[in-house]
Formats: structure tokens, C-alpha cells, sequence
């Protein structure tokens, strides 16, 4: 493209759209005003230009997928890290409000089941729109909600500001920054997934002691404003997770067409994305893609049919039981059996230590590749449930840190896999994973919203914190059944006897039907 002379500026060779913006200069008289106009032009194609989709002839496993990892680790710390420390405003909202530990506990819940409910809600808005900007603008949901958290006077105002308006815009950045990240990596995906997901277990031994420290010396209203600003940094974050375009390499001459164009498009191209092609031309996608994409929805309820996925689904309703209920009640029990308050403060950021190994060890683990992951994680969660039921036998400081320490481990384990989980063909596939993850997590929000409460309930029937944990142990323990039978589920043989009279009683037959959705899968399941 040629150089030409002007008044205001020089033409770019970025994009056609930055032409535009260079003849439209050059057509009309430059004041002050216009000037500024040119320039505000100019930088937002520039940041268009940076901030937009990246091409590849196959997953790079690398690339820009370690900014979008660092981008996930600080997702992680401001969202599942600042949930998992509101345990320490427990007795100051009790005090200030006069409530009961049930009521206080509906703060989290809410915030939880609104997080995971809309699930799909998230999914929908990022095929839609766009990883970026659903990200950003749930950033500016979080630091609002938490910022106005500070300014109530009352727990049911707190249900709205906490509980509603930030749990959504948890939603709306956590779960599209792990589904990107997911395709940014092949082989992998595992290591790079659980190091980006230690950003919570850091946050957990950060914030714990951080952040009591700073609620004695400003109150817990000052402390939330604090909580909220750094929570900004999420905006920031969101604008660096740009789509990836999977095009397999073919001809110098077609490659350079698809890197010159995509810019100009925004995140039109993202293949990977879910959304539909017809207006990107210059990417000539094969006719099988075409027709594959061209049947993509916003939204797929198809995984319901899926047997494999409907136990999953109900191994993450019941898990969900005891991800939560014991960093909001460690503390207090820990208090209740004679730990001094500020001393017992440190149970949490024990337990996030021995989370961060767990994420790191599972990820080299699932990495090894000699073991089934579904397997892995089927072992974490039965040993989850025994050490929920430790819990509550042990006395003593030392006691409650041994068991702290297992649980923040196979935690580890447990959360930074359960949902890149869905990725692999035991589950659904990576091909599916952006459309199924909305639904499995909307699944979850009903434990989500039960867990909490029913442990408060549970304690102020029995005067005892050791009874929150009962509900977290039985939830795990039914978790563990439904993961055994994913892997069954899938291969066909829980169906093999019962069919209800259909002709679909093994995977293949179902394959037949639908040939055009999950033809990798079933390649796949074939080979394994």
C-alpha cells in the first residue's frame, strides 16, 4: 500500500479500516476539534490492531496463551480469592447487623448461585460478543458490587450489592477466561491451567491475614472500598484475552490475506469463539467447518442428551457442597475450640498453601498421561470426603492444621480440573466445551446456593461449627458416585441393557444419528 502525503497523518498498512480513517482526514478541514477526532481514530484501530484476534496454523500451546494465562491468575484473585476470604467479615456483619450465622451465610450463597445460575447467560454473551468485552464489563460489575458493599446498611441490601450484582459479574469473567484458555493449549493444557489457577490460593494466603489486619485499622466498610478498586484490575485483564483463529496453514498467499484481515473484523474470525463466519470472507473455511459452524447455537442444550455429561453435571451439584462451607466456618470452629481469633486467621492461609501444591502436583500429574484423567480425579474427590468427615473428630489446633493442610491439597487438585475437565472426550470434548461449560456450572448454582445456608442452619440448630462440615462430607461422598459412572456412561455400557426400546444402546449407534457434531469425539473414544 502506498505512502501518501497529509495534512494529519500517514496511511497505515495495518488494515483497510485504517485507510478509512486516513481519507476521511484527508476530505475535511483540520480545526482543533477534528484533529483530536483523527487521533482518537487513529488510537482506537491501533488498539484494535494489538488487542485483536490471533492467527495459527494449529494450537500454539504458547504464544500469547501465556498473557491470557497471567490474565487468568489475576481472574482468580480477584474473584475465587476474595470469596474464599469473606470468611473473615463473618463476625463483624453479625455484630454490626444483629444477624444469625444462616442469614450472614446467604451473602455468599447468593453471590455463588447468582455466579453459576447464569453460566449461560456468560456463554451466550461471549459468543455473541466476544471474549473481551463480556470480561470487562463483568470487571465493572465486580468492583461496583463490592465498592457499594461498603455503603449498605442492612444484609438484605448486602444480598444485592454482594450477593446479585457482584456474583454476576463474577460469572461474567471467570468462566469466558478459562474457556479461552482452554483453547489457547493442546498438550498443555493441564500444567498451564492449574499453574494460571494458583492465582486463588495465593490471594486466600495474601488476603486472610491482609485484610483482617486492614479491617482493625479502617472497619470492614473501608476494607470492602479497598477490595473493590484493586478488583478494577480485571477490566484490565479482560482486554488482553484475544480470540484465537485456528487456520491450518495451506499457501503462503492465503495466510497473509487472513492476518491482514482480521484486524479490521475485531473478533469476527475467532473460529474457536463459536460464532458464525459469514462475515469474513478471506478465511475460506473448509465445508465441513463451515457446516459444523453454521449449526453452532448461542446457546447448546444438547449436552442433556448425553449420559456422560448429565453424571458429570451431578458430580459437580453435589461437590459443590464442599468447595465452600468450610473456608467460611474454619475459622470460627478453629476459634470455638480454644485457637486464639487472630491466630486461628491462619487456617485459611495454610489451607491455600497446601491448595497451591495441589493445583501445581495435579497438573504434572494429568500432564504424565499413564493414568485416565477422569480416574485422577475420581481418587481426589473420594479422599475429599474423608478428610471432610476428619474434620469433625479432631481436636486441637495441630489437628484442625493437618486436616486444613489435606483439604487445601486435593482442593487444588479438584478445582483446577473440574472444569477443563469438560475438554477431554470422556466428558464432552474441547470442540464443545465452550456451549457445555455454561450449562454444567448453571447446574452447580443450586448447590452453590444450598451449601452455605444449609451449613449455618446446621450450626445454629447444634450450637457446634463441627456440624457445617456433615453436609460438605455427604455432598462429596454422592459426588463421587455419579464421577465413577461418566466414564461408563460414555463407552455405552449403562445403557447396554436398559435402552427404553430405542436403537441407541451403544455409543456408535448414537454417532450414526449425528454425525456431523462430534465426529472427532467418537474418532477419539475409538482410539483410546
Amino acid at each position: 500500500m502506498k505512502q501518501q502525503n497529509s495534512r494529519s497523518s500517514t496511511t497505515w498498512t495495518l488494515s483497510s479500516g485504517h485507510t478509512a480513517v486516513q481519507q476521511w482526514s484527508n476530505n475535511i478541514p483540520l480545526t482543533h476539534r477534528n484533529r483530536s477526532q483523527v487521533k482518537m481514530a487513529q488510537w482506537i484501530f491501533r488498539i484494535k490492531g494489538c488487542l485483536g484476534s490471533k492467527v495459527y496454523s494449529e494450537v500454539p500451546d504458547g504464544g500469547w496463551g501465556w498473557i491470557v494465562a497471567v490474565a487468568f491468575f489475576l481472574v482468580e484473585v480477584f474473584t475465587y480469592g476474595v470469596i474464599k476470604s469473606f470468611g473473615i467479615f463473618l463476625k463483624d456483619l453479625m455484630s454490626d447487623f444483629g444477624e444469625s450465622n444462616s442469614r450472614v451465610s446467604w451473602i455468599i450463597s447468593i453471590c455463588v448461585f447468582v455466579m453459576t445460575f447464569t453460566a449461560p447467560l456468560s456463554s451466550v454473551l461471549s459468543n455473541r460478543f466476544g471474549f473481551q468485552p463480556v470480561v470487562m464489563f463483568g470487571g465493572f460489575l465486580i468492583s461496583l458490587g463490592t465498592v457499594s458493599t461498603a455503603f449498605t446498611s442492612s444484609i438484605n441490601q448486602m444480598y444485592l450489592t454482594m450477593g446479585i450484582v457482584t456474583g454476576l459479574g463474577y460469572c461474567l469473567t471467570f468462566l469466558p477466561t478459562v474457556t479461552i484458555l482452554s483453547q489457547y493449549f493442546s498438550r498443555r493444557r493441564s500444567v498451564v491451567t492449574a499453574m494460571a489457577s494458583t492465582g486463588e490460593s495465593f490471594a486466600i494466603f495474601a488476603f486472610a491475614p491482609a485484610f483482617t489486619a486492614l479491617k482493625n485499622l479502617i472497619g470492614w466498610r473501608h476494607t470492602m472500598v479497598v477490595i473493590g478498586t484493586l478488583q478494577g484490575i480485571i477490566i484490565i485483564c479482560g482486554a488482553l484475552l484475544r480470540p484465537i483463529v485456528i487456520k491450518p496453514k495451506t499457501s503462503p498467499t492465503e495466510t497473509e490475506q487472513i492476518t491482514c484481515s482480521l484486524p479490521e473484523e475485531q473478533m469476527q474470525g475467532s473460529v474457536s469463539s463459536g460464532k458464525e463466519q459469514t462475515e469474513l470472507e478471506p478465511l475460506q473455511i473448509p465445508p465441513k467447518q463451515q457446516d459444523v459452524s453454521s449449526k453452532n447455537k448461542l446457546l447448546d442444550l444438547t449436552v442433556l442428551k448425553e449420559g456422560s455429561f448429565l453424571c458429570y453435571s451431578a458430580f459437580g451439584l453435589f461437590a459443590t457442597l464442599g468447595f465452600f462451607a468450610p473456608q467460611l466456618y474454619v475459622v470460627e470452629l478453629s476459634a470455638s475450640l480454644g485457637t486464639a481469633r487472630d491466630k486461628a486467621a491462619y487456617m485459611l492461609s495454610t489451607m491455600a498453601i497446601a491448595e497451591i501444591f495441589g493445583r501445581l502436583s495435579i497438573g504434572w500429574v494429568l500432564n504424565w498421561g499413564r493414568i485416565r484423567k477422569i480416574f485422577v480425579l475420581l481418587g481426589c474427590v473420594s479422599l475429599m470426603c474423608v478428610v471432610l468427615v476428619l474434620f469433625t473428630v479432631v481436636n486441637g489446633f495441630w489437628g484442625l492444621a493437618v486436616c486444613c493442610v489435606l483439604y487445601g491439597f486435593l482442593l487444588g487438585n479438584i478445582a483446577s480440573t473440574h472444569i477443563p475437565m469438560l475438554a477431554e472426550d470422556d466428558v464432552v470434548g474441547i470442540q464443545r466445551m465452550p456451549l457445555a461449560v455454561g450449562v454444567y456450572v448453571c447446574i452447580q448454582s443450586f448447590a452453590g446456593l444450598a451449601g452455605p445456608p444449609l451449613g449455618g442452619v446446621l450450626v445454629d440448630v447444634t450450637q457446634n461449627y463441627r456440624a457445617a462440615f456433615y453436609s460438605c462430607a455427604a455432598g462429596m461422598g454422592l459426588g463421587a458416585i455419579f464421577l465413577g459412572l461418566v466414564r461408563p456412561a460414555k463407552t455405552g455400557q449403562l445403557c447396554s441393557k436398559g435402552d427404553n426400546g430405542q436403537n441407541n444402546t451403544t455409543v456408535e449407534q448414537v454417532s450414526k444419528d449425528k454425525p456431523e457434531e462430534c465426529p472427532e469425539v467418537d474418532n477419539q473414544d475409538t482410539k483410546s
